[in-house]
C-alpha cells in the first residue's frame, strides 16, 4: 500500500527532537494534497526519514494523536484522519516548522498580488527598497469554508518573481520561500498583539467592525540577516490563541 511522503527536515539539536519532527510533520499533513495516501509509513521509516531514534518518533506521533491529526491501528499501521485539521492554540518554541504549521491547513485564495510602495512602518525591515512585493491572501477553514484569517506579506522583488502564485494557495509563504524559492531561512521574529477589526477585517472576516482580533507580525531573515519577507497576519479572536512554552537548557 502506498504510504504518505512527509516534508524533509534539518533538525536544529537546540530544540527537544520529538518537537521539531512533530511540527514538521504537522505541516505535512496539514499541508498535503486532496489525493496523498493517508497511510503513514512504519514508526521505523519515519524514524530513519527524520534522522531520530524510535522512541524520539514515538513521542512525536504520540503528540500528533492526542491532537486528532493522526490515528493508530494495531497491526494496521498510523493513518491520517481526513478531517484532521489544527487546533488552537499553537505551542511556539522557535522552529521555522512551528510557523509552518500554525499557517497550515487551510484553504486559501490569493486575493491579489503586485508592487507596492514600502508602508513606513515597515521602512526599517527594507531599508534598500522603495517597492516590494505585496501578497493579500484569505484563510478560511479547511472544513466549513468560513473565514478565519487574512494575511498580507511584503516579499522582496527578486524573490517574489520566482513564486508561483498556485504554491501560495497550498502552502504558506514561509514554507514557499524555504522549499521552493531556496531561501536559507535563519529565524523568524513573532509579534501577536490584540486590536480591533477595521473596516477590511470585518469585511474579509465576517465579524463585526471594531471587534477583537490577533494581529500576528512575522519578519523572516536569510542567513546573512536580510529581512526577505514581512508577514501581518489578521486573526479571527474567537477562533485562535496563541501560547510560547519556553524550555530550560
Amino acid at each position: 500500500m502506498t504510504t504518505f511522503a512527509p516534508d524533509s527536515l534539518a533538525l536544529n539539536r537546540k530544540l527537544p527532537l520529538w518537537y521539531q519532527v512533530s511540527q514538521s510533520l504537522r505541516a505535512s499533513i496539514l499541508g498535503r494534497g486532496p489525493h496523498d495516501p493517508l497511510r503513514l509509513p512504519t514508526e521505523e521509516r519515519l524514524a530513519e526519514h527524520y534522522g531520530v531514534s524510535v522512541l524520539t518518533m514515538r513521542q512525536a506521533l504520540k503528540e500528533l494523536e492526542a491532537e486528532g491529526l493522526i490515528s493508530r491501528h494495531r497491526r494496521r499501521g498510523t493513518f491520517i484522519e481526513p478531517s484532521a485539521r489544527r487546533a488552537a492554540p499553537v505551542r511556539l518554541l522557535g522552529s521555522v516548522d512551528a510557523i509552518v504549521a500554525q499557517q497550515s491547513g487551510e484553504r486559501t485564495t490569493v486575493l491579489d498580488h503586485g508592487p507596492a510602495p514600502v508602508p513606513a512602518e515597515l521602512a526599517e525591515y527594507f531599508p534598500d527598497l522603495d517597492e516590494a512585493t505585496a501578497y493579500r491572501r484569505l484563510r478560511r477553514d479547511g472544513s466549513g469554508g468560513e473565514p478565519t484569517n487574512w494575511a498580507e506579506n511584503l516579499v522582496r522583488p527578486e524573490l517574489a518573481a520566482r513564486i508561483d502564485l498556485a504554491d501560495l494557495t497550498r502552502w504558506p509563504m514561509t514554507k514557499v520561500l524555504r522549499d521552493v524559492v531556496g531561501v536559507r531561512i535563519s529565524r523568524i521574529t513573532d509579534t501577536v498583539e490584540a486590536r480591533l477589526a477595521d473596516p477590511e477585517t470585518s469585511r474579509l472576516l465576517h465579524v463585526p467592525l471594531l471587534s477583537p482580533i490577533l494581529h500576528y507580525t512575522g519578519v523572516t531573515y536569510d542567513e546573512s540577516g536580510r529581512v526577505v519577507d514581512v508577514a501581518r497576519i489578521h486573526y479571527r479572536g474567537d477562533r485562535f490563541s496563541f501560547s510560547v512554552t519556553l524550555e530550560a537548557d
